[in-house]
């Protein structure tokens, strides 16, 4: 018998659908504003009422993006950090949180309280650059990998999913001879995998876009990312109102804003890209551990 939907239902189904127009509008529409200003003039652009649809299409912001060196340099910088921090901090972080569930590691509730208390209280930003810059890490790129490789908040999600491994599957690789590494390389990350998507996502979005560290630890401007390179220029636009250096007014038709656009879509597609492909796995990880029986 099919159920009879009354004035209220058809109602509230139609004010939940116009909510749900309106929150993707919001969401989608500051990016597609972004890609109208990075394919129009601009000058041109300049003089604004560009709302939907570019006024004058030009592929010249892209083009310069493509050729000027130093955005090349920061995008091989950013994709070195995102691959190789990534990476470093699901190996190392799984692994801390696979040995910290074994009841025979010793102190372990004592360091299981020390990474609780750095969840809640930081040293600050001057001790961290201090401690940076005597550790040898100012100015280098290992500054981008290093402090990222362990996360006490992440641990705490390893954990969770490690919990619901069943104990045979250890003891069975115990008794062929495995020992604990050999356990958690070859048994606990391959049936891990949905956590591990999670961790992933969650860190190498920030690696893509973290730009803070590049401003405080590094002078070399070879080793900044894009997303530092990308706030210099919108600082130097809001600051001086002038196109960057590579732009000479006279003979180009893009400003310092339609560059920074061009720039800014082109570091969200990665992003873009990646996310679909993981997300089966990200919605399951973030599941896993939720409830508990």
């Amino acid at each position: 018998m099919k159920k009879k939907f009354s004035l209220g239902d058809a109602a509230f189904d139609t004010l939940n659908t116009v909510i749900m127009i309106l929150i993707c509008f919001l969401a989608i529409y500051p990016i597609w504003y972004i890609l109208i200003i990075s394919l129009n003039d601009g000058y041109d652009a300049i003089q604004g009422g560009i709302y939907w649809l570019p006024r004058k299409f030009t592929w010249d912001n892209y083009r310069e993006v493509f050729r000027n060196n130093e955005i090349i340099i920061a995008f091989g910088v950013s994709i070195a950090r995102t691959l190789i921090a990534t990476t470093l901090h699901v190996f190392f972080t799984g692994m801390v949180a696979y040995a910290f569930l074994k009841k025979e590691l010793i102190g372990r509730k004592i360091f299981m309280t020390m990474g609780l208390i750095t969840m809640f209280f930081s040293g600050g930003l001057i001790p961290t650059f201090i401690l940076i810059r005597n550790l040898g890490m100012f100015d280098s790129f290992w500054v981008f990998i290093f402090p990222t490789m362990f996360s006490f908040f992440d641990l705490i999600i390893f954990q969770a999913f490690f919990r619901t491994i069943p104990d045979a599957l250890e003891e069975s690789a115990k008794m062929d001879g495995a020992n604990y590494f050999t356990i958690f390389i070859r048994i606990i990350l391959p049936v891990a995998k949905s956590v591990v998507a999670v961790i992933i996502l969650f860190n190498g979005v920030y690696n893509w876009n973290d730009y803070f560290m590049g401003i405080i630890y590094l002078n070399n401007q070879d080793l900044h990312p894009i997303q530092t390179y990308l706030y210099k220029m919108v600082v130097t636009s809001e600051s001086s109102r002038q196109s960057l250096n590579t732009v000479s007014v006279s003979t180009t038709r893009f400003t310092s804003t339609s560059l920074q656009m061009a720039t800014m879509l082109i570091t969200t597609i990665p992003i873009i890209c990646i996310y679909p492909f993981m997300q089966k796995h990200f919605v399951k990880g973030m599941m896993l551990g939720s409830v508990k029986e």
